[in-house]
């Protein structure tokens, strides 16, 4: 990833194509550690390449990978493969309050907020 954010910088900063030697400057100048198989790994992966596309593409990836959240609700096909409707779907639980009691300072004899 440090190599990435430094090549990125170097990006903005103007340089189109940077060198393992620019990276290792910015990367240096933060004292990061600079793998010199890191870079050139990744310099060899983006060589005339155009980073705009190369973003554009990882999101279009990024978008089909699921990230959790929760919600759906599965259903499964009905078993003969019948041509009935297919079962609806549950109802979400609802959630009961649950009224929290306020603690007590009586321990204490005061109140941090008094």
């Amino acid at each position: 990833m440090k190599v990435i954010a430094a090549y990125l910088l170097a990006v903005l900063g103007g340089n189109t194509t940077p060198s393992a030697d620019d990276l290792k400057e910015i990367l240096g100048s933060v004292g990061a550690d600079a793998n010199d198989g890191n870079i050139s790994h990744f310099l060899s992966e983006v060589k005339g390449k155009d980073i705009a596309e190369v973003i554009a593409a990882g999101r279009e990836k990024l978008a089909s990978v699921p990230s959790g959240g929760g919600g759906a609700v599965a259903v499964s096909a009905a078993p003969g493969g019948g041509g009935g409707a297919a079962p609806a779907a549950a109802e979400p639980k609802k959630e009961e309050k649950v009224e929290e009691k306020e603690e007590s300072d009586d321990d204490m004899g005061f109140s941090l907020f008094d």
